[in-house]
């Protein structure tokens, strides 16, 4: 929203928080949304095996698979989509929160599909974050920043 676009997320935590397949659906679009419900997304970033054997079979053809390698070691591939694995987690602990993981991710994908700026999405975590959660703005910052350079790493 701070680059102007359209965005919509639709989450599904219920009971599946408690060790199933969690998951959020996230739109950014430069045009009007319809409908926050996606059955066939064209990115896709997966944290865990389950979440991995629910959801790449939906992932569109020729679309981009960003995986935790530090959980997921041996995934059931496909060849008809682009696959970057990003040790999310590892990096994550090497920062010293294990719960930025999903933000190391964050970063991994903006650094490869360039769809926001990674200014913007700075700006967000700093002014998206309760008062209650203020003391975890710097590591998720440093997670994002972690997770671009993983990326601009792989690329030299």
């Amino acid at each position: 929203m701070l680059e102007g676009k359209e965005v919509t997320w639709f989450p599904s935590y219920g009971a599946e928080v408690r060790g199933g397949t969690a998951n959020c659906t996230v739109i950014i679009s430069d045009e009007l949304i319809g409908s926050p419900v996606v059955t066939n997304p064209d990115f896709l970033i997966v944290m865990s095996d389950a979440s991995l054997i629910k959801f790449l079979p939906k992932l569109t053809q020729n679309g981009l698979f960003l995986f935790d390698s530090s959980f997921i070691h041996d995934p059931a591939l496909r060849t008809d989509v682009s696959t970057v694995a990003v040790p999310s987690t590892e990096i994550a602990r090497k920062i010293g929160n294990t719960k930025a993981a999903n933000m190391v991710l964050l970063g991994a994908f903006i650094a490869k599909t360039g769809i926001l700026n990674a200014s913007s999405v700075f700006e967000a975590v700093e002014n998206s974050m309760p008062e209650t959660k203020k003391n975890g703005i710097a590591d998720n910052k440093t997670a994002l920043a972690e997770g671009i350079q993983y990326i601009e790493d792989k690329k030299s």
